[in-house]
């Protein structure tokens, strides 16, 4: 099991590693856009990875292609393809209250 933040409604938890960052938003009740369904084909999923990179998977050729059709860039990462393999802190960008990585 892996610590999971998420800002900036801080709510956090443990949750399997191997899930998505996605699927630990929704095991926490912690609200993330995902309007593909998480087959990263849209980008509504992108997080801010505030701590914690290295405990996340790598970004595959999927998520890549969609992050650069979104001109973004790390921190960012798409919540339906990051897995999880340990403690990581991510901020939802686009609410109130959003702290600053």
């Amino acid at each position: 099991m892996s610590k999971v933040t998420f800002y900036p409604s801080g709510k956090s938890g443990d949750v399997p590693e191997k899930k998505s960052l996605l699927e630990a938003a929704q095991f926490l009740g912690v609200p993330l856009p995902h309007e593909c369904g998480g087959f990263a084909s849209c980008s509504t999923c992108r997080v801010v990875v505030i701590e914690g990179h290295e405990n996340l998977t790598g970004i595959e050729f999927e998520e890549e292609d969609m992050m650069d059709l979104a001109a973004l860039l790390p921190p960012h990462r798409l919540a339906c393809q990051a897995k999880i393999l340990g403690d990581v802190t991510v901020q939802i960008p686009g609410e109130s209250k959003a702290i600053k990585p």
